[in-house]
C-alpha cells in the first residue's frame, strides 16, 4: 500500500479531536428532543381542566462567601413554565472567585412530571461548562417534598463518557417568627466511578452542610445571612490533595433570595 492510500484510510487528527464534541452535543440533542417531545405529546393530550399555564422563577441563593483567601459568589437558581401536571424546568448552580474565574458552572433542562400529590418525576439534560474538561449528562430525578415537609431534590446522571453520578439535596424552613425563617439544608454528591480529570472518585465524594437566616421583607424578596460548610471525602479528597486543594471548606455568608 503507498503512502497516500495509508494516509487517506487512517483517521485525520481533526477528526479525533471533533469526536468528543459531537459525542457531546449528540447527547445534549437527543436530551433537548426527549425533553421537546414528552411536552409535545403532552400538548396533543392534555385535557382542558389541565390547560392553564403557570410560570414561575426563583433565585434560592444569591451570596457572596467569605473563604479564607479564597472568596467566591455562589448562585443556585431555577424555574418553570407549565401547568400543574407538566412543565418545562430549569436549574442552574455555580461558583465564581473574586478574582473573576468561574470555578463551577452548570445548567439543566428537563421535563418534570407530577406523579403524586408532592413528587414530581424529571427528565433531561445537564451541561457543565466548568469545571474543564466540560462535560453532557443525561438527567433523571425526583423533586417534591418529604414527610415534615423537607424539601428534597435528589438526581441521577449519566455522562457521555457513561460515567455515572448522583446528588442529594435537602432543606427544610423553620419559622421563628412569620418573617424571620432558619434554613438549614445539605448535599451529598456520589460517583460510581472515578474521573481524575474532573477530580472526581469513586464513593461518596463531597458533603456540604448551610445554615441560613432569612428575613421575608415581602414574601417574593428576603436577604440572609449564614454559614457553609464543604468537605470532600475519600478517593475524591485524596485527589484534591494530590492538587493542593483544601478538603474542608468553611465560609460566612451574606445573599438574598427572591422569586416572580
Amino acid at each position: 500500500m503507498n503512502t497516500s492510500s495509508r494516509n487517506h484510510l487512517q483517521p485525520s487528527r481533526h477528526a479525533k479531536v471533533l469526536t468528543m464534541p459531537l459525542q457531546r452535543y449528540s447527547l445534549l440533542h437527543i436530551g433537548a428532543v426527549l425533553v421537546l417531545a414528552l411536552l409535545a405529546t403532552w400538548a396533543g393530550t392534555t385535557s382542558a381542566a389541565e390547560e392553564k399555564m403557570f410560570s414561575l422563577f426563583k433565585v434560592d441563593q444569591l451570596e457572596y462567601r467569605a473563604v479564607d483567601g479564597n472568596d467566591v459568589v455562589a448562585w443556585d437558581a431555577g424555574g418553570w413554565v407549565g401547568s400543574d401536571y407538566h412543565k418545562l424546568a430549569f436549574k442552574t448552580e455555580g461558583e465564581k472567585v473574586r478574582s473573576g474565574h468561574l470555578e463551577q458552572a452548570e445548567f439543566q433542562l428537563l421535563y418534570s412530571r407530577l406523579v403524586s400529590k408532592f413528587w414530581d418525576l424529571q427528565l433531561g439534560v445537564r451541561y457543565d461548562f466548568q469545571p474543564r474538561p466540560q462535560r453532557a449528562y443525561g438527567v433523571i430525578g425526583f423533586q417534591g417534598l418529604a414527610p415534615q415537609w423537607f424539601e428534597v431534590d435528589s438526581s441521577l446522571f449519566v455522562s457521555e463518557e457513561g460515567d455515572i453520578s448522583a446528588r442529594f439535596d435537602a432543606e427544610y424552613d423553620i419559622l421563628l417568627t412569620q418573617k424571620l425563617i432558619l434554613q438549614p439544608s445539605a448535599e451529598v454528591n456520589v460517583a460510581a466511578q472515578k474521573v481524575a480529570e474532573l477530580g472526581v472518585g469513586s464513593g461518596i465524594n463531597d458533603v456540604e452542610l448551610g445554615l441560613r437566616l432569612r428575613y421575608e421583607v415581602v414574601r417574593e424578596f428576603a436577604p440572609y445571612i449564614g454559614v457553609n460548610w464543604e468537605r470532600k471525602i475519600g478517593n475524591t479528597a485524596n485527589l484534591a490533595r494530590a492538587e493542593g486543594e483544601d478538603i474542608n471548606v468553611f465560609s460566612v455568608l451574606a445573599g438574598f433570595s427572591f422569586w416572580f
